[in-house]
């Protein structure tokens, strides 16, 4: 045959052997496949990064402490979420956070209207007012920087 693609496919009129040449082209292309058909994945993953944890939205911080427990990533959440003001009542195990200033403060704790999020029934944020939020409750292990 004549050119490159002449010869695919073209009976070689000299009664070449068809079988043997579409071998030798499948073999020579073997040379170029890539290493490994994986993609490119970042050396270290997203989330074990702390300096994300600030660009993640709020629904994406309570999914993470709620369902990474007892690893890296739920705490970083929680240092995040307290950064935000968001306080957790270890005896609900909720996150709460002041909708407005207290009506009452005292050494015991304070009481008010509060914003909590609804972990269990809703996922979603709701307000919950005349809350007492009694101090010997407060989490205070994770640092809030």
């Amino acid at each position: 045959g004549g050119g490159l693609m002449g010869d695919f496919g073209a009976d070689d009129a000299a009664g070449g052997d068809e079988q043997g040449d579409r071998l030798a082209m499948l073999e020579a292309s073997m040379n170029w496949l890539p290493d490994s058909i994986e993609p490119e994945r970042p050396s270290k993953p997203l989330f074990d990064n702390p300096g994300i944890f600030d660009k993640l939205d709020q629904d994406t911080l309570f999914f993470i402490f709620y369902f990474q427990t007892g690893t890296l990533q739920q705490y970083l959440a929680a240092r995040e979420l307290k950064r935000q003001g968001w306080r957790f009542h270890k005896k609900y195990l909720t996150w709460f956070q002041r909708h407005e200033e207290p009506v009452e403060t005292g050494h015991q704790g304070e009481r008010g209207t509060y914003v909590y999020f609804d972990y269990e029934t809703g996922w979603c944020q709701r307000i919950k007012s005349d809350f007492t939020f009694d101090y010997f409750f407060l989490e205070d292990e994770v640092p809030a920087s």
